[in-house]
Parts: C-alpha cells; structure tokens; sequence
C-alpha cells in the first residue's frame, strides 16, 4: 500500500477543484484521461463502493481507507490495472513517453529527463523501459516506507 504523502498526492491529482472530495466527474475525468471509459453504471458503482458516508464525494479518509482495506488478490489487480493505465500501447512495458504524457494528462508537470530519471530509478534489466515486474517492486518498496 502507498504511504499517505503518495495517497495525498495521487488523491490531489483526482480532486481538480481542490475542494476536498473527489465528485463522480472528477473522477470521470481522471480516469478518462488516463485512457480509461468506464460507463456511468460503473462510475456509480465506484462511488458507491468507496464513499462510505453516502455524500456522494470521495473524501480523502475514504480514499485511503479503500485503499488499505484492499485485500491482496484485489490490490494484486488494482496494481496491474494501474500498470495497464501507463501502458498505453500495451506492449507490456512502460516508456519514458508514455510515462511523459499519462503523467502530464494528470496535470503533473514533469520534465521527459524526469521521466528518463523515474524509469532509471526502477529499471533493473536496464532495457529503458519498467516492465510489470519492476513495477510491483518499486510499487511494494514504496509500500515498505511507509
């Protein structure tokens, strides 16, 4: 599980009007930029799921809380499907320019020398790219640091 300073972060990047909630639009709107289309049916279902006082917004402690509640099969899924979202031509490796542009359709402005740094970072058989593999270990190390 990410520690909370990464929960924020990524809770921030969804949370576009920064009021604090993630809206069903807010939400939408993150996902669809990340190459995702989910229907409506499956938005509600989302929102349902995670928003625990049936506000209708996703606040940050509900966020985490689903989070932290994952169960390993689940978290094993949810890490694959957030791999599969950087993973734009679905070739099974993540590229600097495909990190580049998911990173910058969330608003994160990040340099493609940053993103040849992240990749370096985690980039073990040092083939330029982050398969799956490298993937679950940078994600579960970064897990351990919390």
């Amino acid at each position: 599980m990410p520690n909370k300073y990464e929960l924020k972060r990524v809770f921030d990047q969804f949370d576009a009007n920064k009021d604090g909630h993630i809206s069903i639009a807010e939400l939408r709107d993150v996902l669809k930029a990340m190459g995702s289309n989910y229907s409506e049916d499956e938005l509600k279902r989302v929102m349902e799921d995670v928003d625990s006082d049936k506000d209708g917004h996703i606040n940050f402690e509900e966020f985490a809380s689903f989070w932290s509640s994952s169960d390993d099969g689940n978290a094993a899924s949810e890490l694959k499907e957030a791999f599969d979202l950087y993973d734009q031509n679905k070739n099974g490796l993540i590229s600097v320019t495909e990190l580049h542009q998911v990173l910058n359709r969330l608003g994160m402005t990040c340099s493609v020398d940053d993103c040849v740094g992240m990749i370096k970072s985690v980039d073990t058989d040092s083939d330029g790219n982050v398969n799956f593999e490298e993937f679950k270990k940078m994600m579960s190390a970064s897990s351990a640091s919390t």
